[in-house]
């Protein structure tokens, strides 16, 4: 048992272990991020559970339609002094009583309250399942801003180390040239100079990728691990498509599928129906019932307890009208007030559009912004490169001193880095478009 026992606990962690080891190895993609972020996110999965009580309140609605049903037993004992009729004696005796009872009813009608009220139950669940999509699609957009920022962070690093190789040869040349006595000593230290600048710069791009890897994974609601990787896929497709984005056609796409309109729209029928139940307290409300009752005592002598039941039952069969003569305004205050929230569903779905049509209009300009912003830093950097090459030449050849060649390579590096920022600016607006006008947050050119 004991031999059992420890090769069972031996596979089983030699499973976690496995487990673990994938989930460190596994790379993750954009849309694996994403998907894991939805299950895993507590806010869709309180909306998730918000829409299981509405489709509760739906269900419970619609029974209202059937007849309830009810039953009662009673079992009563007394005691009282009673004659013998053969001995004339007084005796305090007891009997047992036993009465049943089952009472059906169901509403005839009350002015289409049920009706109602199931319509609007079946609304409100419509729009709680939509609220749910409004959650996913901000934790959609939030992560795939992350995962841009990791990506902007590892090539940031890259190119910094790239600055710091090339830096490296240009000190050691430096060196040489410093022990040969071609150049002053107050040349070689603005070399050495721009190394530690250099990497102190790579020491803030590696701290900014650590900061955004976590940023990541809590909004994707796994715990830090040490071993966290994602896809790096290849972003040429999606850089500079020279898009002409047209609000008015995006804002028409997004009035049919965006959920926050679809909750706007639903919650406006929601509340023209709470008018309609308001008004229902106006008409009268009939209702049936009906009843079979019977009875048994112990004090009948000589009738037995099947017989009493059966000769002892009495049906019932009724109607009863609830007719509203006065209700000190009760009901038309009610019926006013659901027609004021009516007016305020109307303007909050007026509001919801027009945010919608604001943020289409802003994401339509940011789009031709970043592609201007892109291409000027794109001609810039092509420019202050090929300028920065002929320095590093004239440098190698000893043409150029290092205060000037320095001069070049700064203006190199923040021509890299403004590059650099425009290009991803530029991929995440082409996103929040593609997210506009309903085509999926992948890396894919949905142009």
């Amino acid at each position: 048992m004991k031999t059992r026992s420890l090769i069972l606990l031996l596979f089983i962690l030699k499973m976690s272990g496995a487990i673990s080891l994938y989930a460190q190895n596994k790379v993750w993609t954009i849309n694996d991020c994403i998907q894991y972020a939805l299950e895993k996110n507590i806010q869709v999965q309180k909306a998730q559970v918000s829409n299981g009580i509405s489709e509760i309140n739906l269900t419970y609605a619609k029974s209202a339609w059937y007849p309830s049903l009810s039953g009662s037993a009673r079992e009563n004992l007394a005691w009282s002094n009673q004659q013998n009729t053969t001995s004339g004696a007084t005796v305090f005796k007891g009997t047992d009583g036993t009465n049943l009872s089952v009472n059906s009813g169901m509403t005839v009608y009350n002015g289409n309250r049920i009706r109602n009220a199931v319509k609007k139950s079946e609304t409100d669940y419509e729009s709680d399942k939509y609220n749910t999509e409004v959650i996913k699609e901000n934790v959609s957009l939030n992560v795939l801003n992350a995962y841009l920022q990791v990506l902007y962070s590892d090539e940031q690093i890259k190119n910094s180390n790239d600055q710091i190789t090339s830096t490296l040869e240009q000190l050691n040349l430096a060196g040489e040239r410093l022990k040969l006595g071609q150049i002053a000593n107050s040349d070689y230290l603005q070399v050495k100079s721009q190394l530690a600048k250099e990497k102190q710069t790579l020491a803030v791009a590696q701290s900014q990728l650590a900061i955004n890897t976590i940023t990541l994974m809590q909004l994707m609601e796994i715990p830090e691990v040490n071993d966290f990787q994602i896809e790096h896929p290849n972003l040429d497709s999606l850089i500079n498509q020279k898009r002409i984005p047209d609000p008015k056609d995006i804002y028409q796409i997004s009035l049919g599928f965006k959920p926050e309109v679809k909750i706007a729209e639903l919650n406006k029928k929601s509340s023209q129906i709470s008018v309609d139940l308001a008004k229902a307290s106006l008409f009268p409300n009939i209702s049936m019932n009906a009843g079979l009752a019977t009875s048994y005592s112990s004090s009948k002598i000589g009738s037995t307890f099947g017989n009493q039941l059966t000769n002892n039952g009495s049906p019932t069969i009724g109607f009863t009208a609830s007719i509203p003569i006065y209700l000190n305004r009760q009901v038309r205050t009610n019926v006013a007030i659901a027609r004021k929230n009516t007016n305020n569903a109307e303007l909050d779905e007026l509001n919801i559009k027009n945010q919608l049509r604001k943020s289409i209009e802003q994401a339509c300009q940011d789009v031709i912004s970043s592609q201007i912003e892109f291409e000027a830093s794109t001609e810039a950097y092509k420019a202050v490169k090929e300028s920065f090459d002929v320095a590093a030449e004239k440098y190698f050849q000893g043409l150029m001193n290092s205060v000037d060649f320095l001069i070049q390579k700064t203006n190199f590096i923040s021509a890299e880095s403004t590059f650099l920022q425009s290009k991803y600016k530029l991929i995440f607006s082409y996103k929040v478009l593609d997210f506009y006008t309903g085509q999926p947050l992948s890396f894919s050119n949905n142009k």
